[in-house]
């Protein structure tokens, strides 16, 4: 059995706000919620109150999910949600809604529209596949070309021009940008949650 290290509850507990960001910060290893696979189109979102994940849309365009994806818990980007994560090289579907450990492995800052709305970039972290990869410029020129283009053009036929790739940064700028997010969560929700 799978335990987070929480006294059992009558109430289903809402893993964003339960678990930490770092599964083990030594490591670079994050807890992170599923949110979807690869090669789809719909994007789903934990929803913050409840923890239970929503259809928000059917994609505009053809291109799909070149990663999984997810979120971070106890983390709040500048776009008014917890900071996302891809979770690169997966060789299998992973189950949405559930909960993994990721190495990270950079982060892409990303303006949506306007917004602050980072990626971080990590593989999974049991996976011995993956052992070797310590920083996203292992994965090559062609996949960071790919990952711009995809989230630069994903949202063309919808509002064309408003995705921008700022960068793609190290391991140890991700985890500046994470312990940010940490903070922000703690000034912003924290002192909201019930219970």
């Amino acid at each position: 059995m799978a335990n987070i290290d929480h006294a059992p509850s009558r109430t289903m507990l809402n893993l964003l706000h339960v678990l930490p960001a770092f599964a083990d910060e030594a490591e670079l290893r994050l807890n992170a919620i599923v949110e979807l696979n690869s090669m789809t189109i719909n994007k789903y979102e934990l929803i913050t109150e409840t923890g239970h994940l929503k259809l928000d849309r059917v994609g505009y365009s053809s291109l799909a999910y070149p990663f999984a994806y997810g979120c971070i818990p106890r983390t709040w980007d500048e776009d008014g949600d917890p900071l996302d994560i891809e979770i690169v090289g997966v060789t299998e579907p992973l189950v949405p809604g559930s909960l993994v450990e990721a190495r990270i492995i950079g982060i892409m800052t990303f303006d949506d529209g306007g917004e602050v709305d980072d990626k971080v970039i990590a593989v999974l972290a049991d996976d011995k596949r993956m052992d070797h990869i310590t920083s996203f410029t292992q994965l090559g020129e062609q996949w960071v070309t790919e990952t711009q283009y995809y989230w630069e053009h994903y949202k063309d036929l919808k509002k064309p021009g408003t995705c921008k790739v700022n960068g793609f940064l190290e391991p140890a700028e991700a985890v500046s940008i994470i312990k940010e997010c940490e903070r922000r969560y703690l000034h912003i929700i924290d002192s909201k949650l019930v219970n």
